[in-house]
């Protein structure tokens, strides 16, 4: 099982995913957010040290340029989109790094997976599945969507599932059964505060893969 903390905000925690050989660290740069890093992890930090993990670049609505200097400075190994970007920006940005959507899922259980990602099929590399929330919140909500839904579709792309994943849901991971369930996304219910990550837990979670 692959796994990604989102929400890092101190280099330190950083270095500790790394030791706990978690997969992907999400670094957010959309400046609304609690966890908000790009006033408290600078680029020299990352670039001086060789990680082993993922560095995924979190960004809400950017401009293209605003990406290209952000790769830059952090040697973001992967961006994820989490607003309403374009097919075309993505297809463009593909062209530098690897690229995950974020989709927000409603509760409306008629929704349609395989019709809202398919204009990016071709374009990014990764999916993410996130819970809709209010507009100002681009994901972090807490909560949880029906997993179901994705279960319905054929998607074809491996996918982050994401939304409300909390320690005591382990059990409900490991059952969840799609050919391209890739890595489980874990944000809010693994802190202490917002951006400050509580370790011992996510080493419990990790333990309950093995």
């Amino acid at each position: 099982m692959n796994i990604k903390v989102c929400g890092i905000t101190q280099f330190k925690q950083l270095q500790q995913l790394e030791a706990l050989n978690i997969d992907y660290a999400g670094l957010i740069f959309y400046k609304e957010s609690p966890r908000y890093m790009g006033d408290k992890i600078t680029g020299k930090q990352i670039k001086d040290v060789d990680f082993d993990i993922k560095k995924v670049g979190v960004f809400v609505d950017p401009g293209y340029s605003e990406l290209l200097e952000a790769i830059d400075e952090y040697g973001l190994d992967i961006v994820q989109l989490h607003g309403n970007e374009t097919p075309e920006l993505c297809e463009e940005l593909s062209a530098e790094v690897e690229v995950i959507k974020a989709f927000r899922i409603p509760g409306d259980k008629s929704i349609d997976i395989d019709e809202m990602v398919a204009d990016y099929d071709a374009v990014c590399d990764f999916y993410l599945f996130d819970t809709a929330g209010l507009k100002e919140s681009f994901g972090g909500t807490g909560q949880q969507f029906d997993w179901g839904i994705l279960k319905k579709a054929k998607i074809e792309k491996p996918f982050f599932l994401s939304g409300g994943i909390g320690l005591d849901d382990a059990a409900k991971v490991k059952a969840f059964n799609h050919p391209d369930f890739f890595a489980v996304d874990v944000n809010s219910k693994f802190e202490l505060s917002p951006g400050l990550k509580d370790m011992a837990s996510i080493l419990k979670f990790l333990q309950a893969f093995k």
